[in-house]
């Protein structure tokens, strides 16, 4: 069976359109991966332990907390600078407060400055790797374990980097399941 003219437009049309879609569900994916691969956009490497080697030459991190517009929490660092040798652990504390009468869940997103550092930024262990959900007048410290990678002095651009920032960004999220029913059972009984 032969497809006709306008049959095979719309076939091409419709393939086009599936094609599109597709390349655009997984460009978010691809980039993720390839920001965390080369630290493009600031974006921190992921380490499971400390580093195995510690240089003389030292490094400024600063430390930057801010949060999307509606997002009702309180949110600082808890130390604004540090300095410390390349390659050993750093940690860091951010505070949370949620002023509100109600149970308010939050994640945060990430990036280092000068985005040429952040291949070599390496965190440990990090509150930004899970959402964080707190009860009203809830305050908390959330740490962030972290090295700057040796391997910084050498690169052609690295070399130059004698301070980083780490920023925060927090934003609203839906609550968990279990956090949600219980919101609700509260807000009806004070109805």
């Amino acid at each position: 069976m032969a497809i006709s003219g306008p049959q095979k437009t719309v076939l091409q049309t419709v393939g086009v359109v599936v094609l599109m879609g597709g390349l655009a569900w997984a460009s978010v994916p691809f980039y993720d991966w390839f920001c965390r691969v080369t630290g493009f956009g600031g974006v921190t490497g992921v380490a499971t332990e400390s580093s195995d080697t510690i240089l003389d030459k030292t490094i400024k991190v600063r430390f930057d907390a801010s949060k999307e517009r509606d997002m009702p929490w309180e949110f600082t660092p808890m130390e604004r600078e540090m300095e410390l040798r390349i390659g050993e652990t750093g940690l860091a504390f951010y505070e949370a407060y949620n002023p509100t009468d109600r149970p308010i869940a939050g994640q945060a997103s990430y990036n280092v400055t000068p985005y040429t550092a952040g291949g070599f930024f390496e965190k440990i262990a990090c509150f930004c790797f899970e959402e964080q959900v707190l009860q009203p007048g809830e305050r908390v410290q959330m740490p962030v374990t972290f090295f700057v990678d040796p391997e910084i002095v050498d690169d052609r651009d690295g070399k130059y980097v004698h301070t980083i920032t780490l920023s925060y960004t927090f934003y609203e999220i839906d609550l968990p399941e279990g956090y949600a029913a219980l919101d609700t059972q509260a807000q009806t009984t004070t109805n």
